[in-house]
């Protein structure tokens, strides 16, 4: 993908290695999230909140979409969507989706960066979402909130759904004296992520960052944490040889998730907030 102006602006971004990192897992991710509990059950609690935003028909852009897995739900029940996504692999994966599942008329596709959101076709848009933290590759949100009225309608809903400082589970890996993994979210620079062979920094934040980042031009809506109570998906292990426990604990995830401090940690927290209309 070349390089623009903008792009290169955009402060301590590896955009080539976060390209061929998510494009070399282009062909396997769809298998890897198709029977993973946790990954099934957090994809249902974001679907549910934006199919509560806007009714079908409505315009929606999803940024860092990976295979598209969300876009093509969220066009099958009807909504239009157009996915955007940094990486060529993924972006090929959710092309093909659209052709084989014939979903041209509902379903578009676009390689281009959160962070060049002016670049970004088809708006203005009913609502934006962000699924699993595809905004943590950067280090300052700004470089994709300062692009949304550009994209989003007055009145119109974003839903971000991103990776906070504190995560309950890894915290606990310090009692099986695992350090590393316990205190990553804690570093106040970030930490070097690999993605296949592709090494790049991941950032986490807090929610009144993000809010800040938006700026006063939103209200917040909602807001909750996903597996506060439940393992994060990369402890599947759990949720496979525990389903019963595991449906426990999503279960209080989902009665209690959007308590004060519960939701601003988790694995990852949703953010819904809705532009003040002019």
């Amino acid at each position: 993908m070349e390089l623009t102006a903008s792009m290169i602006d955009s402060p301590k971004i590896d955009f080539d290695s976060i390209n061929r990192g998510f494009s070399a897992k282009a062909l396997v991710y769809d298998d890897y999230g198709a029977d993973h509990p946790v990954i099934l059950w957090a994809r249902a609690q974001v679907r549910a909140q934006l199919m509560a935003l806007v009714p079908p028909g409505s315009r929606v852009l999803e940024l860092a979409a990976g295979t598209g897995a969300d876009a093509v739900f969220l066009a099958e029940h009807g909504y239009r969507v157009h996915a955007t996504d940094l990486a060529d692999g993924m972006v090929a994966e959710t092309r093909r989706k659209i052709e084989t599942r014939g979903l041209a008329d509902r379903l578009t596709a676009q390689q281009v960066s959160f962070t060049e959101l002016e670049r970004v076709t088809g708006g203005p848009y009913d609502l934006i979402f962000s699924n699993f933290g595809g905004l943590n590759c950067v280090p300052d949100l700004t470089v994709m909130t300062r692009g949304l009225p550009r994209v989003l309608k007055p009145g119109g809903f974003v839903t971000l759904v991103v990776m906070p400082h504190v995560c309950p589970w890894e915290l606990a890996q310090a009692l099986r004296g695992d350090f590393k993994t316990a205190f990553r979210r804690l570093h106040p620079g970030g930490v070097m992520a690999r993605v296949a062979s592709a090494h790049f920094m991941t950032y986490y934040f807090r929610p009144g960052q993000v809010l800040s980042a938006l700026g006063p031009g939103y209200r917040r809506v909602a807001l909750r944490g996903l597996s506060v109570f439940s393992p994060p998906s990369y402890l599947e292990n759990f949720s496979r040889r525990y389903p019963n426990l595991f449906r426990r604990l999503t279960d209080l995830d989902e009665r209690l998730g959007s308590w004060p401090l519960l939701n601003a940690m988790g694995d990852f927290f949703m953010l819904t907030v809705q532009a003040r209309e002019p």
